[in-house]
């Protein structure tokens, strides 16, 4: 397996991942445990992986040194390429001449790259094989979802704003699960968890403009966005202990190592329900059935239209504030986590609605978004430090196997950590709300224009 890009805007820098397979087809990796197999498996969950085309090298290699120098730098490897059709003839040749460094530095093998060029007659390749064998087989990547346009004003009917809104968190879930299932980014689970909410958010906020087949979704939905809380609980911590690990000594990175292991363990544990449920026939045809209803065009009737958007939104807008802002109002220093829990709760449903038609309120609502985004960001490092802080608890009540009293005196100092940035994060969050009442200010005039226009 190889990265599709390169992390270098000049050298073909991409991670390579290799493993020998027992027979050479593909069901081998179906049930193969290695680096490669395991990802394929998680990716492709419960389909059958199919051909696309059959690339066959013929490679030469020599070895690259410094004149009198044992050390290798790199290899020169002449690659003869024939890339086909599956079970087809051959389609296309290529010849190139790859400059490969085994090496930290690069340097070295950028002069001996430039000279190849210059008296080789030779071009920089502009593609890959891969890109070369959709060529050759007539295919192109598909783009995640193509829907309808889903753009808005303050005129769209409220049924249209929900169906639109929808459209783009399907979309972005599409974008956002191989990632997910590669299990290499832990930011690409957080967008998938981000844009499930959305979806659940839009659902809820939307029910009385959306058919019953969308909205009985929402239970499965919601126990898929559960098991995705789970594998994300684990991504953070270990996260965390990769931050405070860099601080420790030798010896004491040894000793929090048995902790780690048993992380690690946790989030391959998680990540297993995480695929199974993500591959779960009911979470497919939810998928299905909900890509079925927005890939429909509106259909024209002859009832009482909607009343108009800006009207509805700005209550509906207004409605969530006035929510929000009373549980706020009662928050102390000394109020409970789960009391700023619920409001962060709050928070992001005022946001996610904001979101759905801010386009149609200007500065004013992109202002208040982005307050509202720093103050749930805020609410949200106090959350994970301290659901961090009573895991560990537990785990020191009953420790795993292997955790030594030198790992059990390392969590107390990891626990303190997180004490440490609750307390400095719940410190920061009356200066956040205060901005978000400013922000409140100029919207709130804003939905009163719409509601004064309202017929």
């Amino acid at each position: 397996m190889k990265a599709f890009k390169s992390a270098h805007p000049e050298l073909a820098v991409r991670r390579e991942l290799n493993e020998p397979l027992e027979t050479p087809d593909r069901e081998a990796l179906r049930h193969s445990s290695g680096p490669v197999g395991t990802r394929v498996q998680a990716v492709s969950g419960a389909r059958e992986l199919q051909p696309l085309f059959e690339v066959h090298t013929s490679r030469e290699r020599f070895a690259v040194r410094r004149a009198g120098e044992p050390e290798q730098l790199g290899e020169i490897a002449l690659d003869d390429t024939t890339i086909s059709r599956p079970h087809g003839e051959p389609a296309r040749n290529l010849r190139r001449v790859e400059v490969e460094s085994l090496a930290q530095s690069h340097e070295p093998l950028v002069a001996l790259v430039d000279t190849l060029k210059a008296d080789c007659a030779l071009e920089s390749a502009s593609d890959s094989k891969f890109s070369q064998g959709l060529t050759v087989a007539g295919l192109a990547p598909q783009d995640a979802l193509v829907f309808a346009s889903s753009n808005t004003d303050s005129a769209t009917p409220l049924e249209e704003i929900a169906l639109a809104s929808l459209r783009r968190h399907l979309r972005e879930w599409h974008l956002r699960e191989p990632g997910t299932r590669l299990g290499d980014d832990p930011e690409a689970l957080h967008d998938l968890r981000v844009a499930g909410r959305k979806i659940d958010a839009a659902l809820r906020q939307f029910r009385a403009y959306l058919p019953q087949s969308a909205l009985r979704s929402r239970p499965i939905l919601k126990e898929a966005l559960r098991v995705l809380g789970a594998a994300r609980d684990c991504d953070v911590f270990l996260g965390e202990l990769e931050v405070f690990s860099r601080k420790l000594s030798p010896e004491e990175c040894a000793a929090i190592e048995p902790l780690k292991q048993h992380l690690l363990r946790e989030r391959t544990s998680a990540r297993e329900r995480m695929l199974s449920t993500l591959n779960s026939t009911p979470l497919q045809q939810t998928f299905e059935e909900l890509r079925l209803l927005l890939e429909r065009p509106p259909v024209a009737t002859e009832e009482t239209p909607q009343p108009l958007t800006a009207g509805a939104v700005a209550q509906m807008v207004s409605s969530r504030y006035r929510k929000m802002s009373k549980r706020a109002a009662r928050l102390a220093p000394e109020s409970s986590m789960e009391s700023h829990h619920a409001v962060r709760g709050r928070v992001k449903k005022l946001r996610y609605t904001l979101e759905t038609v801010a386009a149609a309120y200007g500065k004013p609502a992109a202002e208040m978004l982005r307050a509202l985004r720093r103050w749930q960001e805020r609410l949200g490092t106090q959350q994970d430090a301290y659901v961090a802080g009573q895991r560990l608890q537990a785990l020191a009540s009953s420790p795993p196997e292997g955790v030594s009293p030198a790992t059990l005196f390392l969590m107390g100092r990891l626990a303190e950590h997180y004490a440490a940035s609750a307390a400095q994060a719940r410190k920061r969050l009356q200066k956040a709300y205060r901005k978000v009442r400013r922000r409140w200010k100029p919207l709130r005039a804003k939905l009163r224009e719409a509601l004064d226009a309202q017929p």
